[in-house]
């Protein structure tokens, strides 16, 4: 307690006297146990508490047990506990002993009632407010700084999101479009509270403690206006959304964490990005300087800190996991419900309907509105019906019956008679006809409408479109923000809404629209005069309806008055929770019925005078501004909206001014009038009889008409006269409460759990009695019509007296369908509710309201909620209303601009998930917001034990507009899921939201030594296993057979076929740069190898490192060095414009591979002793470097031939997509990255220097032969043949194909650069037509190219003679999975050039075999198949059919080449697995590389992948393990043989695979749905850093869309592959590193992440 350490003898004797008062106040608060504390001060104002003598047992309704309060008590006669101790904590604030230096920081006092002598007082503290009051409750808010001040010893550092510097500036004030005022009263915030300064750096610390702690505690009306912490890594918004991670539930992780890499970087990573077509950004890694996170301090390194801070937050679950919602078997989807067993149910009784009072028949009611109007037309002309406003509050034009009567006929004449020919008019009786009006023209609006009932069309009244004011005026916003993308939008879209009110007028066959003379004019109009053709909307007549352009009806004529019938009257639009527009048609028998039943609940008198507020055109505004009212003769006054934006007291001066008796407002209106409050002693209410709340419904609009009441009472306004009504589009008025005389009783009211409503169930909070609703009643049932209340879900069963269920009404005084959708009709107007038994309650059908609530004792009914705001998340039930309340209770005045918060909720993973978006003001800073977030979330899940998914903040005025101003829902939800609502700071949620993840399955035991195998058959499968053909049955002429080595080849063919071309270089402009034939290149690699003896000094077995770009140099140097018996080794020379970052990884080959020298040509030579490579490596320790364009005279006197086959012909360093070989740690194995940018959109990722324990693989003379030959049978190459390779000739295939194989088969092969792609696209496709080439090989970075940059160019191509007929093998050299959306493009896009589509195919090589698969030209096509994801995550194959839901197309990787086995093997248990078994592809042959070359060496691990044996069956033969995961399947086509052809899947590197929760994942799947998610991502890479999966996407486009990305990128993710995204980090174009092959670099982005080195847009850390 605050006063243990006060000696209360010490204290004053006032603060003494004060203290036990409040003991005494306490005391007898205590004593009255008939209900709660909580939820008085709500109730105390002239109402009735609903409540239980007994709380525990039964909800209140159903013991009919009231507490009737004294609306003239004392407030304080009571107080809570809570409001005690805040009271007694400022007592004795001022005796406390507080820390030097610190400021006293006492709570608030508790904010009571505003009675009408302090009415000054109220209105000095609402005025520098932004709070919209709607949703104001002392309670509520109570309860919130409550449920906040639970997480206040909880301090635990969690990363804010961090931003770039520019998108910071840009979403600052400075940026900040002018406030558009008609979202909310003129009377802003202005900032009297924003007393304090900024907090010096000296006393940061101690200050944003001191300020966290008022924050806490309530204080609301003094702040910090920039509290920016200067510590990097204590902010308090970090620590106070760190209280939100302590309660998160995460799914524990059954993997081990990644690899991490430990080596340390030298270098900033750096893309290089070829000079060509294709716009690829430079990354910016290293500008770490530009970057800040959102609390303004630069990173510098904190990456890796800001993820350890996120993991530490997750280890520490709020509350126990729930239990599954769903079983994920990969069979189906089994929903297992599983409710909880402490909730509260429904215990009363069965209710009954409730009937309303008879409608009485009153003998002058005319027998319909047409009547009506004819008589009072007629009878009392010069009677005043409407008089409208200017924005001046002047009176700007009276409508008298009289006019109303003449310009009404004038109107029907005119659409009977003027709209098409005389023969034929356009529109008949029964005919639709839209009323486009804008809001400040009510007497129009009446004329048409009228009009349309005399003419017996059917009027459907529509907002107006856009005009060109408007448009030009959000051009203006959109022009300062710079959201021309927006713009765009905005030009096509036109208005919120407004294209599916197109889709109403087309369905209800609108042909003619009636409009004012200045709307006409003020509507977007094409170069000829012709209004625009809106989007969705059917083609218009629009008809101006003054008079001055209408003919007068001659004076025979009479429109013919009809008693009201069943003929719809008029149809009204509805705007559903998904955005879709519906029209509900009310005939005309219920159109008199319903003005009957209004004007005999309202005692309307005939010229009585009646303020309206409201839209005239729909709902409550038009019942009683325009239908009732000419029933009765009223006179009505009616306020646009354009006058309240200016003058919010403009209706209360109008009631004086009038005497009006009746008001028709909404509470927004009332809360208006309260900010712009003056104490104006010209006011008087007195004459006010009864004041219609449009939106009573709504529960918290009880606080507006409080302090209304409180406010106004003073100037005559009486308690009695505030009147709620209950409204829908389809039962019209549901409810409205009565206006009573003093004597009656007050009104009732109800304090509800919100515990117990999220469950559907009434009762009175027990517990902490923090989280309740207190409601108001909205009156009495309609007169004539009966009201019942069903359950929402599943069959209309009537609910028990404690149950909240949807309000349904039978009544003929309600809408009758939505038009044309008989379906829905059905559902909504020909309900039948149901009794416990199954039999129908009545007859007569009921219509649905929409409406959420009870009836309560006395038939009084309350509204708790609407269908549309219902949100039912895990199986309880949260209203939108009620979560805006308790965002709008945490410190509103700082951030929230006008109360503009827009709550609704998205269905992700079969559950619903809360979206809050809200306004900030435009002087919030990051910290600020970050600090608001995080308290909405923890007052949230305090209130209503919910968790919010996405929270987002938004520039003030940008959400979509009603045209009234308020928030478009629908369309803000469809933003925000489209990705275009531009956000300045998202918070995702998804671990505490996401309880229903699948649970991973256990893993089925696999295939052991006890399993009983009989052939090929265990455990009821097939062994996965398969070969290629019998290298020993295979016959052939091939004479390069009886050689063993590859240069005893070429000399043989030198001395048989020297003139016989092998290859033909090609260069950009597609003609011969260079060619070779078999003796010239014999004689050329005669002389390097005596260069290398003589000049070189180099021995047997010495390694050469050879340094060329792509060409024939390359060629002519590898048989060199076989001449000379010297050791190859390919690298990709430095690239002249990065020598500093190419370099290094040049030099770091050379060094790893122990070259004895290095051989070039002489542009190399000056490269590698030029000033910028000195710069960057030491010149001094290069090897000796050998110039080949100076090659001596003189053969060798003898020629190399080695003693044993298989002795190494030359290393291959391959290229690594994860930074680790298969199955293997980076540091045993040696992989280098391509540093040599090619063609346009190849794009290379250079290696940092590091430090290296490192291998790469050896291929043997014997293997290196074994390989030629397979390949050359498996594509029938001889030496007719024409090869056309577009490859790099570095490593992998591609190096075989480009040196080796035109050699051993004779073929020639056509070489063509990639690098030449870059200037020419078109060279590769051209050289296979014009050679006729029937066999290519590219790789997905060549046919990438071709597909983007000749998309457009295939005419032209063709009428150049681009054939593509002959080919009949075009296969893609990859070590990846086959990438089937590029190749069926690529095939699709060329087809039309001849291409064969089953020409297209892929290979599969790897490390260990270089050569596994290739399509060859004999056997099957390439086959597809579509696998189950889920199944596959758990390492199981499931096909499936094309288009199922999960379905993964998998392409097979080519033909298993001769002479190869491969078997299907578990990586772990290395046993084998059957076919319906994801595995390890293991693989036997010739042609395996035999071993890796290290420098310390480590046996073990050279054993386990080259020499590697099954743990059981076939023990005896060794397999190579590949590293790639991959699955056989047994097709129904036959090879060569006859056969049944085995098919090879690949599915992903095995280093690649992600393993969390339990289940493996592959990146490509993940990466491809999230490039799917929005149209501006172009690339994506994902990865795993402590259990947390980090996904990085390249954004292209404005800086804006960012945050947009962040809730689609988890959403997806959540959706289709059931993960959490921890980490999303937004990048630029260019960032994601990609290799030569056009493979991602996957750990070296996660170094350069973790490195602080990406320069990111925005990086989110999902919480």
């Amino acid at each position: 307690m605050a006063d243990r350490s006060i000696d209360s003898l010490a204290l004053p004797l006032e603060v003494r006297a004060k203290l036990a008062e409040l003991d005494l106040e306490l005391s007898e608060g205590s004593e009255a146990k008939e209900f709660p504390r909580h939820g008085c001060e709500e109730a105390r104002h002239n109402g009735t508490v609903l409540l239980s003598k007994h709380p525990t047992e039964l909800h209140p309704i159903t013991d009919n047990t009231f507490v009737q309060l004294d609306t003239k008590s004392n407030y304080n006669g009571d107080i809570t506990q809570k409001g005690y101790e805040k009271k007694k904590s400022k007592l004795l604030g001022a005796y406390l002993p507080q820390p030097p230096g610190v400021e006293s920081s006492l709570p608030q006092e508790r904010r009571t009632p505003v009675t009408p002598s302090s009415s000054s007082r109220y209105h000095r503290r609402r005025s520098s407010g932004s709070r919209d009051e709607r949703y104001r409750s002392d309670v509520h808010t109570e309860a919130v700084q409550a449920a906040l001040a639970k997480h206040k010893e909880r301090k635990m550092a969690v990363p804010m999101p961090s931003k770039r510097r520019s998108l910071v500036v840009q979403t600052s004030m400075d940026a900040y479009t002018p406030p558009d005022t008609s979202s909310g009263s003129e009377d802003e915030g202005s900032g009297q509270g924003d007393s304090q300064g900024t907090p010096s750096s000296s006393q940061g610390s101690l200050n944003m403690e001191h300020w966290i702690s008022r924050a806490i505690h309530g204080s609301t009306t003094s702040s910090t206006n920039s509290s920016s912490s200067t510590q990097s890594g204590g902010s308090g918004a970090a620590n106070a959304l760190a209280d939100v991670m302590t309660q998160t539930h995460i799914v524990e992780n059954h993997s081990a964490p990644p690899d991490i890499t430990t080596y340390t970087t030298e270098h900033s990573i750096q893309v290089e990005r070829p000079q060509g077509t294709t716009p690829r950004a430079v990354p910016k890694y290293g500008n770490a300087e530009l970057m800040e996170t959102g609390d303004g301090v630069p990173v510098s390194s904190r990456v890796s800190a800001k993820i350890q801070q996120l993991v530490n937050t997750l280890k520490r679950p709020k509350r126990p996991p729930l239990r599954e919602f769903f079983v994920d078997d990969f069979e189906e989807l089994l929903e297992v419900q599983q409710p909880d067993p402490n909730q509260p149910r429904p215990e009363g009784a069965p209710m009954l309907a409730i009937r309303g009072e008879q409608l009485g028949v009153v003998t002058n009611w005319p027998p319909s509105l047409e009547a009506a109007l004819q008589r009072w037309g007629t009878i009392s002309p010069k009677a005043p019906c409407l008089t409208t406003m200017d924005t001046n509050g002047k009176p700007l034009y009276i409508l008298t019956y009289g006019k109303l009567w003449t310009r009404s006929m004038k109107v029907a004449y005119n659409i009977l008679h003027k709209l098409g020919t005389k023969q034929e008019s356009m529109v008949r009786p029964g005919d639709r006809v839209a009323l486009v009006f804008p809001n400040n023209d009510p007497a129009a609006f009446m004329v048409a409408f009228y009009g349309c009932l005399l003419a017996e069309v059917v009027p459907v009244p529509i907002e107006v479109p856009l005009t060109r004011k408007e448009i030009k005026q959000r051009f203006l916003r959109l022009t300062v923000s710079n959201a021309m993308g927006d713009l765009l939008a905005l030009i096509i879209k036109m208005d919120a809404g407004s294209q599916q009110i197109g889709f109403l007028l087309g369905s209800c066959g609108v042909t003619v629209a009636l409009t004012s003379d200045a709307c006409h004019k003020g509507l977007p109009k094409s170069p000829t005069g012709e209004i625009l053709q809106f989007k969705g909307w059917p083609r218009l007549l629009w008809f101006v309806t003054e008079s001055k352009h209408l003919s007068k009806p001659p004076r025979d004529w009479f429109p013919h008055i009809k008693d009201a019938n069943n003929d719809t009257a008029y149809i009204e639009y509805k705007t559903c929770k998904d955005g879709s527009v519906l029209g509900v048609t009310v005939t005309r028998i219920a159109l008199l019925t319903h003005s009957q039943a209004l004007t005999q609940a309202c005692a309307y008198t005939e010229a009585e005078t009646i303020v309206n507020v409201l839209d005239f055109k729909k709902d409550v505004g038009l019942w009683h501004g325009i239908l009732t009212s000419v029933m009765n003769m009223m006179h009505v006054i009616s306020i646009p909206y354009s006058l309240m934006k200016v003058n919010p007291l403009s209706w209360i001066q109008k009631v004086y001014a009038y005497k009006a008796k009746v008001a028709c407002v909404k509470s927004r209106d009332m809360h208006w009038a309260l900010v712009a409050h003056r104490d104006q002693r010209d006011i008087n209410l007195t004459s006010l009889r009864m004041l219609i709340v449009a939106d009573g419904a709504n529960p918290w609009s009880i606080s507006s008409c409080d302090a209304f009441l409180n406010v106004f009472q003073s100037k005559g306004l009486r308690p009695e006269v505030i009147c709620p009504c209950a409204s829908s589009p389809e039962a019209l008025t549901v409810a409205i409460r009565r206006p009573t005389d003093d004597t009656n009783q007050p009104p009732g009211r109800g304090v509800l759990s919100m515990h117990g409503l999220s469950y559907g169930v009434i009762r009175v909070d027990s517990e902490e009695k923090l989280s309740v609703l207190t409601v108001q009643d909205v009156g009495l049932v309609m007169p004539g019509g009966v009201m019942c209340v069903v359950r929402p879900e599943g069959i209309p069963l009537l609910c028990r007296t404690d149950e909240i269920g949807e309000l349904c009404v039978c009544s003929i005084a309600a809408g009758t369908s939505y038009y044309g959708l008989s379906g829905m009709t059905k559902n909504t107007f020909e309900m039948f509710p149901m009794m416990s038994s199954g039999a129908p309650i009545s007859e007569y059908p009921f219509v649905r309201t929409g409406l959420l609530g009870f009836v309560g004792p006395g038939g009084m009914v309350f509204v708790v909620g609407k269908m549309d705001g219902l949100m039912v998340v895990s199986g309880r039930r949260h209203n939108a209303d009620d979560i805006v309340a308790t965002a709008l209770a945490v410190e509103p005045m700082k951030f929230v601009y006008r109360g503009r918060i827009a709550v609704f909720s998205i269905n992700v993973l079969h559950d619903e998930r809360i979206v809050i978006i809200a306004e900030q003001r435009p002087d919030s800073t990051e910290e600020d917001s970050f600090q608001w977030m995080s308290r909405v979330l923890q007052a949230i899940d305090g209130i209503h034990q919910v968790g919010v998914y996405c929270l987002a903040l938004v520039p003030a005025n940008t959400l979509p507009k009603t045209p009234l101003g308020g928030i478009h829902l629908s369309e803000t939800k469809q933003c925000f899921l489209e990705g275009s609502l531009h956000p300045c700071n998202v918070l995702m949620c998804p671990h505490t939201c996401v309880i229903n993840l699948p649970k991973p399955r256990q893993k089925q035991p696999e295939i052991g030594p006890a399993s009983v195998m009989v052939g090929n058959l265990v455990s009821g499968k097939r062994i996965a296993q398969a070969s290629g053909r019998d290298l020993g049955q295979i016959e052939d002429n091939d004479q390069g057979r009886k050689f063993m080595f590859l240069a005893e080849v070429l000399q043989w063919r030198a001395q048989t076929t020297p003139d016989h071309l092998l290859f033909t270089l090609l260069n950009s402009r597609g003609t011969i740069a260079n060619s070779l034939t078999c003796l010239q290149l014999h004689k050329r690699a005669e002389k390097i190898a005596v260069m290398l003896m003589e000049r070189g000094h180099l021995q047997d077995g010495d390694h050469v490192a050879l340094v060329y770009p792509p060409g024939i140099d390359l060629i002519a140097a590898f048989y060199g060095c076989l001449y000379a018996g010297c050791v190859p080794i390919t690298v990709r020379p430095p690239h002249p414009q990065n020598i500093a970052t190419t370099l290094p990884t040049v030099k770091m080959i050379v060094e790893v591979s122990r070259s004895a020298c290095i051989m070039t040509s002489q542009l190399v030579v000056k490269l590698l002793r030029s000033r910028e490579a000195g710069a960057a490596v030491d010149v001094r320790t290069w090897p000796p470097v050998l110039d080949t364009d100076d090659l001596p005279k003189r053969r060798p006197a003898q020629i190399y031939k080695p003693s044993n086959p298989d002795t190494l012909a030359y290393l291959d360093f391959s290229v690594s997509t994860t930074g680790m070989l298969a199955g293997v740690k980076k540091n045993y194995c040696w992989e280098v990255e391509d540093s040599y940018t090619g063609a346009p959109g190849i794009y290379t990722q250079a290696l940092p220097s590091i430090s290296i324990n490192q291998f790469t693989h050896n291929m043997s003379h014997a293997a290196t032969s074994a390989l030629c030959r397979s390949i050359k049978l498996q594509c029938e190459l001889y030496p007719s043949r024409e090869v056309a390779i577009c490859l790099d000739p570095y490593c992998g295939l591609g190096f075989v194909l480009w040196c080796l194989c035109s050699v051993y088969s004779g073929h020639q092969s056509i070489l063509i650069p990639p690098s030449e792609l870059e200037i020419n696209p078109s060279l590769w496709l051209l050289a296979v037509s014009q050679y006729k080439v029937r066999d290519t090989f590219c790789s997905y970075s060549v046919m990438e190219l071709c597909t983007k940059g000749l998309g457009s160019q295939t005419e032209s191509l063709k009428t150049r003679g681009l054939d593509l007929s002959r080919v009949r093998t075009c296969v893609v050299v990859a070590e990846e999975r086959p990438r089937i959306a590029l190749t069926q493009s690529f095939s699709k896009l060329f087809k039309d050039l001849n291409l064969n589509p089953r020409a297209v195919s892929t290979s599969f090589g790897c490390r260990v075999n270089l050569a596994i698969c290739l399509q060859g030209t004999s056997g099957p096509d390439p086959t597809t198949v579509y696998v189950d994801m889920r199944a596959l995550r758990h390492d199981r194959v499931r096909l499936v059919e094309r288009g199922s839901p999960h379905s993964l197309p998998l392409m097979e990787s080519g033909k298993i080449l001769p002479g190869v086995r491969i078997i299907i093997a578990n990586p772990e248990t290395k046993g084998p697995l059957g076919d319906s078994h994801l595995g390890e592809i293991w693989v036997h042959s010739a042609h395996n590389a035999s071993g890796y070359f290290t420098i310390y060496g480590d046996e073990s691990l050279q054993s386990d992948h080259f020499n590697s044996r099954l743990s059981f069956g076939d023990t005896q033969t060794v397999w190579a393990r590949t590293g790639y995961l991959g699955f056989l399947r047994r097709t129904d086509l036959t090879d060569a043989n006859g056969e049944r052809h085995d098919a090879l899947y690949v599915v992903g590197a095995l280093d690649e695979a992600m393993e969390l929760r339990g289940m493996r994942y592959h990146p490509i799947d993940i990466e491809t749905s999230v490039i799917r998610a929005h149209k501006s991502i172009t690339e994506c890479a994902v990865f795993t850093w402590t259990n947390l999966l980090v996904v990085v996407v390249e954004l292209d486009g404005s800086e804006q869309e960012a945050l947009d990305l962040v809730p689609l990128v988890t959403n997806v993710v959540l959706e289709e592959h059931y993960l959490i995204v921890g980490v999303v980090v937004v990048v630029d174009v260019g960032v994601i590193p990609i290799n030569s092959r056009g493979e991602k670099q996957r750990m070296h982005l996660r170094d350069g992440f973790l490195a602080d080195q990406l320069d990111p847009i925005y990086v989110a850390y999902n919480m």
